[in-house]
């Protein structure tokens, strides 16, 4: 069912609430939080426009990393205030608070076209709780909602869900800001219409995080092209050596299955045809988790399907890279999501930025359509440069996920319906 968008809000003097995801990057400079990429904060421009033009009082909300129910200083979105303001060019009124006395006021004192930042919503565990009474306090300025945060959608929070139901249980309009507009319109609409052929790239780690979205898009798609960690599941699924790379032996029987289905549907089904491998060491440096750093030696070719004992596999090498363009530069829809290697290291980007070209030049030069389906693609096609050469790049990770699963999103459900005309016989 569609949703109501900006277009169908009467906001002109009212109070909107709108939810936004500004979980931007932060680091410490000289005492002072940075934002590293304000890309979240850019994205929701078009829908500030709109809201600002129509004279809304505009509250936005957000979160920010993980602060755990406490108010933890290094992820306050004060910083994100002070570049807020400098891109629409006007006053952003920042809250410390995200509810009680110190907002009512701030929203009682707005005018027509300003705009107020709360504080961080998950300074308050209530907040992912999704808290009833906290809800209830979060909504009490709230005439109209507007949901402009597909990348927190697929979680059920107070200020994704639940203000939005008791906005609506009053009578207001809950509606989708453009962001989330275009991300529905994308990764729902444009993909349950592919132009064919549709050519679906899938990366990343785990096979268990993708199977649902593999045996969905299965029923859509000409043809899978299976790279990153994930492939080396599907190939001891084949009967071939693994060596030291990732794989998730318990799930070689789900792998089988999606092999099948495969065959059976006719749809091309192709797995890297030659890799990049490298030699693991174990180091006495230790991460932000604590754990031990893997250094990779001695990076090198390999043309056999089987891996060593000693090596792991970290990127599809030159063979796939070309086969996976062939297919790539035959396609009219494509939808990417994963990564083909460990791209964050150089030595094994090639696979990952070789697909990106591809992608990048059948939208360039052949108008196929190209969606970017959120999280690690995103981050890796922007480092290829490529970024502005695909028609759609989601802002979901695990909302892109769930929303290509077919799940039902509660920040997406809660939104209102759109009343059918009755001119398509649907009532």
């Amino acid at each position: 069912m569609a949703k109501l968008t900006l277009k169908d809000l009467k906001a002109h003097g009212k109070q909107v609430f709108v939810r936004v995801d500004y979980n931007v990057p932060l680091e410490e400079k000289n005492g002072t939080m940075v934002i590293t990429d304000d890309t979240r904060i850019r994205a929701t421009l078009p829908t500030l426009d709109l809201l600002i033009k129509d004279g809304a009082k505009i509250i936005l909300a957000a979160h920010l990393g993980r602060p755990k129910g406490k108010r933890e200083p290094s992820m306050s979105l004060a910083p994100v205030a002070v570049r807020l303001s400098e891109l629409i060019k006007k006053p952003v009124t920042f809250v410390d608070d995200c509810i009680g006395e110190k907002v009512e006021k701030a929203v009682a004192a707005m005018q027509p076209g300003d705009v107020i930042l709360l504080e961080n919503v998950r300074y308050y565990a209530e907040e992912e709780k999704n808290d009833p009474a906290f809800a209830e306090k979060l909504a009490k300025v709230a005439e109209l909602y507007v949901n402009d945060a597909f990348g927190a959608a697929h979680r059920a929070h107070a200020s994704t869900e639940g203000v939005a139901k008791i906005v609506s249980a009053r009578g207001g309009q809950c509606a989708a800001g453009t962001l989330m507009e275009r991300e529905l319109k994308f990764l729902g609409d444009e993909l349950d219409n592919a132009a064919r052929p549709f050519v679906v790239i899938l990366g990343g780690a785990k096979v268990s995080d993708k199977i649902t979205v593999i045996d969905r898009l299965l029923e859509k798609a000409d043809t899978l092209l299976i790279g990153g960690a994930m492939a080396y599941t599907f190939r001891l699924a084949q009967g071939y050596k693994t060596g030291k790379s990732l794989v998730e032996p318990d799930k070689v029987d789900i792998a089988k299955q999606a092999l099948k289905k495969a065959a059976d549907k006719g749809v091309k089904f192709l797995l890297p045809i030659d890799d990049v491998v490298a030699t693991p060491i174990k180091t006495d440096k230790l991460d932000k988790k604590g754990k031990n750093i893997i250094e990779w030696q001695n990076p090198t070719v390999n043309s056999s399907m089987d891996c060593g004992d000693d090596v792991a596999g970290l990127d599809v090498g030159p063979a796939t890279i070309k086969l996976f363009s062939e297919e790539v530069a035959k396609a009219k829809t494509i939808l990417w999501n994963g990564p083909m290697g460990l791209f964050e290291d150089k030595r094994f980007a090639e696979g990952t930025f070789g697909v990106a070209k591809a992608v990048a030049e059948v939208t360039q030069k052949n108008g196929a359509k190209s969606i970017i389906g959120g999280g690690d693609s995103v981050k890796a096609i922007n480092k290829s440069g490529l970024g502005s050469q695909v028609t759609f790049m989601s802002t979901g990770g695990g909302a892109s996920l769930e929303f290509l699963e077919g799940k039902v999103l509660p920040g997406v459900a809660a939104l209102t319906d759109k009343k059918c005309c009755g001119c398509c016989g649907n009532k």
